[in-house]
């Protein structure tokens, strides 16, 4: 673990450097990190709606009356935000090309995410579009390396491209907010002047909320955060150390991450959104959360353990005013397909989690902007 000196010292140091050109990213809301909140804006109680990734299934997928019906559960649950998740594709983690069809041609993908999110805003919710990569063969996305200068310079104008027609397709959809990218530990520290470039791009294209979705372990690391209105992180932070940890642990593990969280919020002075937050539904699933439980062997199927490793990190975190809110990982565009993971996934769907879900949409936030009757004059 980093010193917090150290990690304090280091912060600066990538805040200083955002200013060495103009930003423009305090467009949208007011600065500090409780930006959201005094926008106005309710705590985000989100879920993200990940896409039916099979061509078999036409009929079920993003934009369908599939996703509607799932919209109206959301909603029902208290919901009053939806992530979508368009994909892109690489082959290996040194391909310098971005593929815009994924499982569809990419006509017929835009147009389904449109017809998706006015679904979504037709139910009064508002729409996050996080452009996703999928790596065809083995390996993560924040691991990518073209290799050479030659491969990065084709990759990040692929890449570009990639980002550029979502941001377009999501301002003439009408969504809310757009990611710049996920998890692009590898380079998401460098390329300053890419980055910059880049997001004034996206800025000239899409009118929304701009975030990026850094990895937990990657955030503090980020280049370009000045440029954008809310610090995203994909929160898979491990809860524990060791198996057949108890319900205190978990939230002592929980209440462990907030000062470093907050530290990031008040020096960059940006509010902080979990773009991504889930465990899957398996024992010591707070252990390693990232770990897919499709690899692994003995699977054991635990409700519980999904549910109490939610409600520790919800306990630890939406009391902070500068936690905007968070986006569960994830339901699917058709509520009840079973196609997409197993039962120990990641869903949270008819489980206890989904319970728990119910009730803390339904709680009072640190980000929830103060009654109108209280804020009138005494």
């Amino acid at each position: 673990m980093v010193p917090t000196r150290v990690r304090r010292a280091a912060l600066v140091l990538i805040f200083m450097a955002s200013f060495a050109a103009p930003a423009r990213g305090w467009h949208v809301l007011p600065r500090g990190p409780e930006g959201f909140r005094e926008a106005g804006y309710e705590g985000m109680r989100g879920i993200t709606v990940g896409p039916i990734e099979s061509s078999q299934q036409p009929g079920r997928g993003y934009g369908t009356p599939a996703s509607a019906a799932l919209l109206d559960h959301l909603v029902a649950m208290g919901a009053n935000w939806v992530s979508v998740t368009p994909f892109g594709r690489v082959w290996d983690l040194r391909d310098t090309e971005v593929q815009l069809d994924f499982e569809a041609p990419y006509e017929d993908n835009r147009a389904a995410i449109r017809r998706f999110i006015g679904q979504a805003r037709a139910r009064g919710l508002r729409v996050l579009l996080i452009p996703h990569l999928w790596v065809e063969t083995t390996g993560w996305r924040g691991e990518m390396d073209p290799g050479t200068p030659e491969g990065w310079a084709a990759y990040q104008a692929s890449y570009r491209r990639f980002v550029l027609a979502w941001a377009r397709d999501a301002e003439a959809a009408g969504a809310d907010a757009f990611s710049i990218g996920v998890e692009c530990k590898s380079w998401s520290g460098r390329f300053g002047g890419y980055w910059r470039s880049l997001i004034d791009d996206v800025r000239r294209s899409f009118s929304g909320l701009l975030t990026y979705s850094a990895n937990w372990d990657e955030a503090e690391a980020v280049l370009f955060w000045d440029q954008l209105d809310l610090i995203g992180i994909n929160a898979f932070y491990p809860l524990a150390d060791h198996e057949a940890a108890s319900d205190a642990t978990y939230r002592d593990g929980a209440r462990g991450w907030v000062p470093r969280v907050q530290e990031l919020a008040d020096v960059l002075e940006m509010p902080v959104t979990f773009v991504e937050v889930g465990y899957t539904t398996r024992a010591n699933a707070a252990v390693e959360p990232w770990l897919w439980p499709d690899d692994m062997d003995s699977v054991v199927i635990d409700e519980r353990e999904q549910a109490r490793a939610l409600d520790a990190t919800f306990r630890a975190f939406l009391p902070e005013r500068w936690l905007s809110g968070f986006f569960v990982w994830r339901y699917y565009a058709h509520l009840d397909d079973v196609s997409q993971e197993q039962i120990w996934g990641f869903s949270p769907h008819a489980k206890q989690a989904e319970g728990l879900l119910r009730d803390v949409f339904a709680a009072r936030w640190g980000s929830d902007p103060r009654p109108w009757w209280d804020r009138l004059p005494r």
